[in-house]
Protein backbone atom coordinates (compact mmCIF):
# COMPACT_ATOMS: atom_id res chain seq x y z
CA UNK A 1 0.00 0.00 0.00
CA UNK A 2 2.77 2.42 0.94
CA UNK A 3 4.90 1.65 -2.11
CA UNK A 4 1.96 1.82 -4.51
CA UNK A 5 0.78 5.13 -3.10
CA UNK A 6 4.31 6.56 -3.29
CA UNK A 7 4.58 5.50 -6.95
CA UNK A 8 1.28 7.22 -7.74
CA UNK A 9 2.42 10.42 -6.01
CA UNK A 10 5.71 10.34 -7.92
CA UNK A 11 3.88 9.70 -11.21
CA UNK A 12 1.92 12.89 -10.59
CA UNK A 13 5.18 14.84 -10.34
CA UNK A 14 4.97 15.24 -6.56
CA UNK A 15 7.46 14.15 -3.93
CA UNK A 16 6.23 11.56 -1.44
CA UNK A 17 7.69 11.90 2.04
CA UNK A 18 7.89 8.57 3.82
CA UNK A 19 9.17 9.09 7.33
CA UNK A 20 11.33 5.98 7.69
CA UNK A 21 13.12 6.88 4.45
CA UNK A 22 14.17 10.30 5.76
CA UNK A 23 17.45 10.97 7.54
CA UNK A 24 17.38 10.60 11.32
CA UNK A 25 19.89 13.41 12.06
CA UNK A 26 20.05 12.27 15.70
CA UNK A 27 16.45 13.30 16.26
CA UNK A 28 13.79 11.60 18.33
CA UNK A 29 10.90 10.11 16.38
CA UNK A 30 8.61 13.08 17.07
CA UNK A 31 11.36 15.55 16.13
CA UNK A 32 11.92 13.68 12.88
CA UNK A 33 8.18 13.72 12.22
CA UNK A 34 7.91 17.47 12.88
CA UNK A 35 10.95 18.17 10.67
CA UNK A 36 9.33 16.36 7.76
CA UNK A 37 5.74 17.51 8.35
CA UNK A 38 6.10 20.87 6.62
CA UNK A 39 3.72 19.91 3.82
CA UNK A 40 0.60 21.31 2.18
CA UNK A 41 -1.26 17.99 1.76
CA UNK A 42 -1.13 14.69 3.66
CA UNK A 43 -2.11 11.17 2.67
CA UNK A 44 -2.81 8.92 5.63
CA UNK A 45 -2.71 5.16 5.05
CA UNK A 46 -5.09 3.42 7.44
CA UNK A 47 -4.40 -0.29 7.22
CA UNK A 48 -5.37 -3.06 9.66
CA UNK A 49 -1.93 -3.46 11.20
CA UNK A 50 -3.14 -3.61 14.81
CA UNK A 51 -6.11 -4.99 16.70
CA UNK A 52 -7.78 -3.61 19.80
CA UNK A 53 -10.99 -3.26 21.73
CA UNK A 54 -12.73 -1.14 24.31
CA UNK A 55 -12.77 -2.55 27.84
CA UNK A 56 -16.55 -2.78 27.38
CA UNK A 57 -16.21 -5.12 24.38
CA UNK A 58 -15.05 -8.68 24.01
CA UNK A 59 -14.14 -8.80 20.34
CA UNK A 60 -10.84 -7.51 18.97
CA UNK A 61 -11.24 -5.26 15.93
CA UNK A 62 -8.69 -4.42 13.24
CA UNK A 63 -7.41 -0.87 13.52
CA UNK A 64 -4.67 1.39 12.27
CA UNK A 65 -1.42 1.73 14.15
CA UNK A 66 -1.46 4.24 16.99
CA UNK A 67 1.24 6.36 15.39
CA UNK A 68 -0.85 6.62 12.20
CA UNK A 69 -3.86 7.81 14.21
CA UNK A 70 -1.66 10.42 15.91
CA UNK A 71 -0.35 11.57 12.52
CA UNK A 72 -3.92 11.77 11.20
CA UNK A 73 -4.89 14.07 14.06
CA UNK A 74 -1.73 16.13 13.68
CA UNK A 75 -2.32 16.80 9.99
CA UNK A 76 -6.04 17.48 10.41
CA UNK A 77 -5.12 20.08 13.03
CA UNK A 78 -2.30 21.56 10.98
CA UNK A 79 -3.76 21.45 7.46
CA UNK A 80 -7.51 21.10 7.94
CA UNK A 81 -9.62 18.12 6.87
CA UNK A 82 -9.77 19.32 3.26
CA UNK A 83 -6.02 18.76 2.86
CA UNK A 84 -5.88 15.30 4.42
CA UNK A 85 -6.67 12.28 2.25
CA UNK A 86 -7.40 9.14 4.26
CA UNK A 87 -6.91 5.91 2.36
CA UNK A 88 -8.50 2.98 4.20
CA UNK A 89 -7.59 -0.65 3.58
CA UNK A 90 -10.33 -3.15 4.43
CA UNK A 91 -12.84 -2.49 7.18
CA UNK A 92 -11.07 -1.13 10.20
CA UNK A 93 -12.09 0.69 13.33
CA UNK A 94 -12.24 4.45 12.81
CA UNK A 95 -11.35 6.88 15.61
CA UNK A 96 -14.65 8.11 17.07
CA UNK A 97 -13.54 11.76 17.06
CA UNK A 98 -13.06 11.46 13.30
CA UNK A 99 -16.22 9.49 12.52
CA UNK A 100 -18.45 10.89 9.81
CA UNK A 101 -15.51 11.90 7.64
CA UNK A 102 -15.52 10.12 4.30
CA UNK A 103 -12.62 7.73 3.81
CA UNK A 104 -11.42 6.45 0.47
CA UNK A 105 -11.26 2.67 0.24
CA UNK A 106 -7.98 1.23 -0.98
CA UNK A 107 -9.24 -1.08 -3.69
CA UNK A 108 -7.24 -3.42 -5.89
CA UNK A 109 -8.82 -1.95 -9.04
CA UNK A 110 -7.20 1.40 -8.25
CA UNK A 111 -10.31 3.60 -8.15
CA UNK A 112 -8.71 5.33 -5.18
CA UNK A 113 -6.12 6.85 -7.52
CA UNK A 114 -8.72 8.96 -9.32
CA UNK A 115 -10.20 10.03 -5.98
CA UNK A 116 -6.74 11.13 -4.89
CA UNK A 117 -6.21 13.10 -8.11
CA UNK A 118 -9.55 14.90 -7.64
CA UNK A 119 -8.71 15.75 -4.01
CA UNK A 120 -5.27 17.04 -4.98
CA UNK A 121 -6.85 19.17 -7.72
CA UNK A 122 -9.39 20.55 -5.22
CA UNK A 123 -6.45 21.48 -2.97
CA UNK A 124 -4.86 23.46 -5.82
CA UNK A 125 -2.41 20.92 -7.21
CA UNK A 126 -2.04 20.47 -10.96
CA UNK A 127 -2.45 16.71 -10.87
CA UNK A 128 -2.92 15.15 -14.30
CA UNK A 129 -4.93 11.91 -14.09
CA UNK A 130 -3.47 10.78 -17.43
CA UNK A 131 -0.13 10.25 -15.69
CA UNK A 132 -1.50 7.45 -13.53
CA UNK A 133 -3.49 5.55 -16.13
Amino acid sequence: MKATTARVISSLGLKPIILHEQLNKGQTTIEKFETNANVQFAIILLSPDDVGRSVKEDELKPRGRQNVILELGYFVGKLGRERVFVLQKNHIEIPTDFSGVVYTPYDTQGRWKMDLVRELQAAGYKADANKII
